[in-house]
């Protein structure tokens, strides 16, 4: 017997999970990775149990989709994106047609994929945010499950894979975490029968023993990636800003695409109204596992700078109430595609060409001060740019030296940032078969100060290659001239985009190192 994929999924969805991972896929092979992909493809390369910034779920995926990285080019660093975000649309069809009905799962996948943070950073770039959504909507999907009509035994054994889910979702990034926070007050409020339930417990237990490696990497490491965590978010360390909290506000805005946003803000007017086909538990129990996550991040930003994409699981949560309005709403629902959903399909649209075209081309110029050291500062998609092929033009800058001997052969290379370290050891060094290294402070180095160590650490007496660029300019005199006899620049490289000098890199030699890293930083404190 054949398996007809139209029995399972209706014709609208399989056109449109064809024609979201093609595209998804085309643009992962034709755009360089950025400064947090390149980074976490290090996750990838010296895997651990944890890592300075995240745990370690967004490497293990990068493992796993590129074969232990067999295959390494930009496409499959990210397959695991392009995939799962394909994975992702399918389950929300099945999470909203199981709540409010088909249509409403099909409207709610058309709007998760108009999501710019869905379809851009989880489905094109690779992130911790990659993993973490797909364990989120499996949660979501167990979490509505065990509190839905059903027998005993069927809800206690959702909830046993909503623990294991969340404690995936976990081990990919700490935010998971609100998903039990969501629904750990539901049941308060509304279902306390389970408190008396041994499922409940275990679930919980569970998702504590998926994240033990993490806490065991942190006791091993002085809780590094747990004060770094907090540390983003320590309010004592900022006063009232409210300008940040606009910013936020706009971005989180703007990443989960403002068309959706206006409708989600629709959807739950309806909710309250209690005109939309979602039973009200379920709304409860989406509403507690969203609204928590999305709040508490706009109070943070009222004190210190945050991220938008940090509350996106929260607003694809709510995306439901959404497509649910949509879908009750017999003028809108009258065609396959309402207009709002093709107004935001359009606006992604827009923002995908436009931002890859700016990357690629320089479309859109930006106001530099002129410097010459500081070409590019203003234009944040040259990140995104200049990278790939740059390991040709820096070896013929350096053969001339090495010839003349002035530098020896496969000297390493070192920065005092993670970024550019990841783009230097992916783009320059990987195809060079050099090392890359990082003398700086920890708060800066991030993983580097575990990659020092498995490449073997330094050796007095060495010389060391150093290279900037123009969009984050760093003299080398100003941080290593207490750890090298000598600090000689050695050649200028100007990359071109659309015809004209778009940023510069600079290489300096790094002569015979005099002092340790570790010393050097001590002597500093």
């Amino acid at each position: 017997m054949k398996l007809d994929l139209r029995t399972i999924l209706p014709k609208n969805m399989l056109i449109l999970l064809l024609i979201s991972m093609l595209v998804r896929g085309f643009f992962a092979a034709w755009i360089a990775l950025g400064n947090d992909e390149v980074y976490y493809w290090t996750y990838a390369l010296f895997p651990d149990w944890s890592h300075f910034d995240h745990p370690p779920m967004v490497g293990w995926f990068i493992q796993l989709f590129s074969l232990n990285l067999l295959f390494d080019s930009e496409l499959f660093i990210r397959m695991s994106s392009v995939i799962m975000m394909t994975v992702n649309t399918l389950l929300v069809f099945h999470i909203g047609k199981k709540i409010a009905g088909e249509r409403t799962g099909f409207y709610a996948a058309l709007l998760y994929t108009a999501s710019i943070y869905a379809f851009v950073i989880t489905g094109i770039f690779i992130l911790p945010d990659t993993p973490q959504n797909f364990f989120w909507f499996l949660g979501l999907w167990s979490f509505i499950n065990a509190f839905s009509d059903g027998s005993d035994n069927t809800k206690n054994r959702w909830m046993l894979l909503a623990g294991l889910f969340t404690g995936l979702g976990i081990l990919s990034k700490y935010t998971t975490v609100f998903l039990w926070f969501g629904a750990g007050l539901y049941i308060l409020f509304y279902a306390r029968k389970w408190l008396k339930a041994w499922s409940l417990y275990v679930a919980v237990l569970l998702s504590l023993l998926l994240l033990f490696p993490v806490i065991w990497w942190n006791i091993q490491n002085d809780f590094i990636s747990f004060s770094f965590q907090g540390e983003r978010v320590n309010l004592l360390a900022g006063s009232l800003r409210p300008d940040l909290l606009l910013m936020e506000l706009s971005g989180q805005i703007l990443y989960n695409n403002p068309i959706n946003f206006v409708l989600i803000v629709l959807g739950l007017v309806s909710a309250f109204r209690s005109k939309i086909m979602i039973k009200p538990d379920i709304q409860k129990l989406l509403l507690l596992m969203a609204v928590p996550l999305i709040a508490l991040f706009l109070f943070f930003s009222l004190f210190r700078s945050t991220l938008p994409h940090w509350t996106s699981p929260g607003y694809n949560t709510l995306l439901f109430f959404a497509a649910a309005w949509l879908a009750s709403s017999k003028k809108i629902s009258a065609s396959i595609l309402p207009k709002p959903i093709i107004a935001a399909l359009g606006l992604l649209a827009v923002i995908l060409v436009v931002g890859s075209l700016q990357i690629k081309f320089g479309l859109i110029p930006f106001r530099d001060n002129n410097s010459f050291h500081q070409l590019g500062k203003n234009d944040v998609t040259l990140d995104m740019y200049g990278w790939r092929g740059l390991d040709k033009p820096f070896e013929e800058a350096i053969t001339k030296h090495v010839q003349n001997r002035l530098m020896p052969e496969n000297a390493p290379i070192i920065s005092n940032n993670w970024f550019p370290l990841a783009h230097l050891d992916y783009y320059v060094a990987r195809p060079l078969q050099l090392k890359v290294l990082g003398i700086g402070k920890p708060e800066k180095l991030h993983k580097y100060l575990w990659i020092n160590q498995e490449r073997g650490g330094f050796d007095l007496g060495t010389d060391y290659w150093y290279m900037t660029n123009s969009r984050d300019y760093v003299d080398p005199l100003t941080i290593y001239a207490p750890y090298f006899r000598e600090i000689i620049p050695a050649d200028t490289l100007t990359i071109m985009r659309a015809g004209k000098p778009a940023k510069h890199y600079f290489i300096f030699m790094l002569k015979d190192l005099k002092k340790l890293p570790e010393q050097a930083l001590l002597d500093s404190q």
